[in-house]
């Protein structure tokens, strides 16, 4: 076998990366920069938006697991949860009133 000529190297392969870099735009840091909040997703059930909640390990893995044999997402069944709960309070308090506006 004949002894292959590598002599072109890395560059032959990358290309020239003697280009120089494009410098990215500065940012404008946002008014409020230390909440960030993503925009509510459009489901068909309405409008869905990320939350994150501290629960219980036994209570979560008991969810996964109505969730695995319901054959449902997690979030559904956890949205169920809530629902079930909002009813149940209504119905013994009333209506609930929104918060005041700070």
């Amino acid at each position: 076998m004949a002894k292959k000529s590598f002599s072109g190297g890395l560059s032959s392969l990358l290309g020239d990366t003697n280009k120089p870099e494009a410098v990215p735009a500065t940012v404008e840091p946002k008014e409020n920069s230390k909440k960030t909040v993503q925009a509510p997703q459009a489901d068909a059930k309405g409008v869905e938006t990320r939350a994150t909640f501290i629960v219980q390990e036994e209570l979560l893995e008991k969810m996964r697991t109505i969730a695995y044999w319901d054959r449902m997402l997690i979030k559904d069944i956890v949205n169920d949860a809530f629902e079930s709960y909002i009813m149940r309070h209504e119905k013994n308090n009333g209506e609930i009133k929104a918060m005041p506006k700070k």
